[in-house]
């Protein structure tokens, strides 16, 4: 199972907001691009990077400075936050020289749309599920929809999707752990064969030890996303690696 050091930009510099509240916000770094070598160096195999002004906006933002840290680290790194057409997907793709993207909001809006993007793009696309209350969230988590989060995975199964980010909004950056109902999430996507990467609340080493079992018996279960733990030091992405990987 891989670990994604989440870095999530905002103004120019690394945030991380709590449950998606953009009134709830702390600044962790002025340098995204030095958070994104620290990360590198410390062992994380790819890295997991939000536009969040991208998010409210409804297209991309911050592709500059991603751009800057996609040359700077010798790693691939995925992209969400505001990516809702062709042209963003192509930009982010051939001149940002991102790995994926990961679209969320033009998913549940057009998804006739996003299954052409997945065939024009296989295995480049990734689906971000957000949940709030197992409902989709939209628009940088601003709007919840009526749409179940796993019927809408349910809809792409069996499409050439790089994976499905699936985060419950209600643990992300809370430190309070991975809860039950989303270790039984993510097994049930799991079991849909998609590649699923789990994003939200792994506050401690326990949390990436529960996530790696599970992987053992749901194989689909390929990654985890940190953001906040790794920031007050709660974890290091070195131990969340080694854990990850099942070495004794």
């Amino acid at each position: 199972m891989q670990i994604l050091p989440a870095i999530d930009i905002r103004g120019g510099r690394c945030v991380r907001l709590r449950q998606g509240d953009y009134q709830r916000e702390t600044v962790f770094a002025a340098d995204p691009v030095a958070v994104a070598r620290r990360w590198a160096a410390d062992g994380a195999e790819r890295l997991h990077l939000v536009d969040l002004d991208g998010a409210r906006a409804g297209r991309p933002v911050n592709h500059k400075l991603v751009q800057h840290i996609t040359s700077e680290v010798g790693i691939p790194c995925q992209l969400g936050g505001g990516i809702r057409d062709e042209t963003a997907i192509r930009t982010i793709l051939d001149e940002i020289r991102v790995d994926r993207v990961i679209v969320g909001t033009g998913a549940l809006q057009s998804p006739d749309w996003f299954v052409s993007m997945v065939r024009l793009f296989p295995r480049r696309i990734a689906l971000g599920l957000d949940a709030r209350d197992s409902m989709v969230a939209t628009d940088g988590w601003l709007e919840v929809s009526t749409m179940p989060a796993l019927e809408l995975a349910r809809q792409f199964a069996g499409l050439p999707l790089a994976a499905v980010v699936y985060t419950n909004i209600a643990n992300d950056g809370m430190m309070q752990g991975v809860d039950e109902a989303t270790l039984r999430d993510l097994k049930q996507l799991a079991g849909f064969g998609l590649p699923v990467i789990a994003s939200g609340g792994v506050s401690s080493i326990d949390d990436v030890r529960r996530l790696r079992e599970i992987s053992v018996e749901h194989p689909g279960l390929v990654g985890a996303i940190i953001g906040r733990a790794i920031y007050e030091g709660a974890i290091s992405v070195a131990e969340a690696v080694h854990a990850a990987s099942g070495v004794s």
